[in-house]
């Protein structure tokens, strides 16, 4: 589920989290790290299980609905067309994604079931909800397409939803929108009687998991070097004057220049840049990738640019 650059974003956060905190500790700030991650994959579960509490909503909808003094006929007889949608039945039938959160208490919507209620409401307004309602009989890739359908439409950019997100746990911010990507690449992938997709790997191999700490470590470690290597390479700013979390980047930048020799250099560069991008100033990327070109261009004069095979520099 982890991309690289997630990876280099939360590292980004726990270097920047490590060079605030009074007494820096390498340990604790591990853990933070470790921690931070997994409160992505917490975001992931809790998101699949509203499109399952979504159904549930629904289904008592139904009954509250047949139930009234005066129901009309279309109350009487409603379409369980949502409610037996086969795409939620494999995700609530799966017995993973079910001990994940009973394991880690992560079953909020029966406790704040008024932001399903929300959910459900918004998704009743849809013309294309109706739509689905109408149809006689549905195949499992009818009703897959449809539950991709509600979630980006009604489930990921629900405003209401977000600030709940951001009020649960606050790392979940930066999380959301890496989230809801990877949620919608699995419903787009999983087959009738095949739920072995739903709960991805969240790192994608080892490789990535060892990356994500090595990386913290250089840059926390090799702080004085790392900083050398930026002086005097900045003319119209001094060192104080350059923001922080440009700092942090270019540190970074400079780390994998030097520690990892298999990542090629122009994929630290546009990495970085896209970075900056999104966490720093309009202006940033432009500063940041002129201070790498002119390191990558001085490493490679003094033969210091530590890169292995072909095309990596």
């Amino acid at each position: 589920m982890l991309t690289r650059r997630h990876i280099r974003v939360k590292v980004l956060q726990s270097v920047y989290a490590f060079n605030q905190t009074q007494h820096a500790d390498l340990d604790k700030q591990e853990k933070f790290l470790w921690y931070s991650i997994e409160q992505m994959h917490d975001l992931y579960v809790l998101l699949l299980q509203s499109m399952v509490a979504l159904k549930n909503h629904s289904e008592a909808y139904l009954q509250k609905s047949q139930q009234k003094h005066l129901a009309t006929a279309l109350e009487l007889n409603p379409s369980r067309r949502f409610v037996d949608n086969k795409a939620i039945a494999l995700l609530a039938e799966n017995s993973f994604l079910q001990e994940i959160l009973k394991k880690k208490k992560l079953n909020y919507w029966k406790e704040d079931d008024e932001y399903i209620a929300i959910l459900f409401r918004d998704l009743l307004s849809k013309e294309w909800y109706t739509d689905y309602l109408s149809q006689p009989e549905t195949s499992f890739k009818e009703d897959r397409t449809f539950l991709v359908k509600v979630f980006k439409e009604v489930i990921a950019p629900n405003e209401k939803l977000y600030e709940y997100i951001e009020d649960r746990r606050l790392t979940w911010v930066d999380d959301f929108p890496i989230v809801n990507t990877a949620i919608v690449k699995m419903l787009g992938k999983i087959s009738e009687g095949n739920s072995a997709a739903v709960i991805p790997a969240l790192y994608k191999n080892e490789d990535d998991k060892e990356y994500a700490i090595q990386l913290l470590r250089k840059v926390i470690l090799n702080e004085e070097k790392l900083v050398s290597q930026i002086d005097g390479k900045t003319p119209n700013w001094d060192k104080e004057r350059i923001a922080e979390i440009d700092f942090t980047i270019l540190k970074m930048g400079i780390a994998e220049f030097l520690y990892f020799p298999s990542i090629p250099v122009r994929v630290t560069i546009n990495e970085y840049l896209e970075v900056s991008k999104e966490y720093s100033t309009p202006k940033s990327s432009i500063f940041i990738n002129g201070i790498l070109d002119k390191l990558v261009k001085e490493f490679t004069e003094n033969k210091t640019l530590n890169k292995i095979g072909r095309g990596l520099q």
